[in-house]
């Protein structure tokens, strides 16, 4: 067993025995593995220098250096002493790399491989950027509008959801208004007898009103629905709405001022809407605060400005008029 033999079989037991499996790595335990591995890279490099003019990488001499770090990484966590020497996994691993480099960066050069015109294609080469790099598969596949197609097709989703529920709390009012007022039609005499004699338990919203005004009622509900919808939402022409409802474009217009007018009033009284009716209403404007007008005189609340005593000092002489001085003391906080 050579020297390099015997220096690599050390320096991988020492990195073995500070690589802890189920525990975690201390600081020493780290430094002294980057020293082991330092050490096996200086005496196995010889032999990286003649694999990489083996298999002709000269050229990516830095490319094919990392790859034989990684072939030593692998042969160390692969490594059975029981089975081979230390330098018969390390030969391997760094074959297998360069070999991939090299396929990576060129075209199978085997000779079989040049029988059958065979070509080894990387995935990463499939495609390359506006600069010319190339783009990895994960870049391919992501899509990155994804998200921003989502969310707009979850808002189209709500924003359907809440003109239906709009459209369908405006036809109950109708619904209602309807037949409140189909109720209050003055009746035949014999249909009032029949209703006297029934009692008021047989009496409901729809009792005593004729089967086919409430058909009429009900069909012109589901006119004035599609007209609101088609109108106020979808913003149809009233050409089409009066060709396809068979309703003038005078009334398909009316139709839709009172619906708009009363869709507003249900979505401001309605909880569930008030999101809704909130969305465009203009914020309160403040009042602005009146700012006091600036003044030369000086004020009179602070403590320096307040008099503390008055006193009349007659004159000197009396051909002077008398003057009255006023004295201030100065208060400190």
């Amino acid at each position: 067993m050579s020297k390099t033999t015997i220096a690599l079989e050390a320096a991988v037991a020492v990195v073995l025995e500070n690589t802890p499996k189920d525990a975690a790595q201390t600081n020493r335990q780290r430094v002294t593995v980057d020293r082991a591995f330092a050490q096996i890279l200086k005496l196995i490099a010889p032999r990286i220098r003649h694999f990489v003019r083996q298999y002709g990488l000269v050229a990516h001499f830095e490319d094919a250096e990392q790859c034989c770090a990684i072939a030593v990484h692998r042969a160390i966590e692969a490594y059975d002493p029981t089975k081979a020497q230390f330098t018969t996994f390390v030969n391997w691993q760094i074959r297998g790399e360069l070999q991939s480099l090299r396929f990576r960066l060129m075209t199978d050069q085997r000779a079989s491989a040049k029988k059958v015109e065979a070509t080894t294609v990387s995935l990463s080469a499939l495609a390359t950027g506006p600069d010319g790099e190339e783009i990895s598969p994960e870049a391919m596949i992501v899509d990155e509008d994804a998200l921003e197609r989502t969310e707009s097709a979850a808002s189209d989703y709500l924003a359907d959801g809440a003109i239906s529920s709009l459209i369908d709390a405006y036809v109950d009012h109708l619904r209602t208004v309807g037949i409140e007022a189909l109720a209050r039609r003055p009746r035949p005499k014999r249909q009032e007898a029949a209703l006297r004699r029934e009692g008021p338990r047989f009496k409901t919203a729809t009792h005593g009103i004729d089967p086919a005004e409430l058909e009429k009622l009900e069909a012109k509900l589901e006119r004035d629905r599609e007209i609101v919808a088609r109108r106020v939402f979808q913003a149809s022409t009233l050409d089409d709405l009066s060709l396809e409802t068979g309703v003038t474009k005078e009334r398909v217009r009316q139709i839709t001022k009172r619906a708009a007018k009363t869709i507003a009033d249900i979505a401001a009284a309605d909880p569930r809407f008030a999101v809704m009716a909130e969305h465009d209403r203009p914020a309160a404007k403040r009042c602005p605060v009146a700012t006091p007008a600036a003044t030369l005189l000086p004020k009179a609340d602070l403590p320096h400005n307040r008099f503390a005593t008055v006193r009349a000092v007659e004159a000197a002489q009396a051909a002077l008029p008398r003057t009255i001085t006023v004295q201030a003391s100065l208060t400190l906080n």
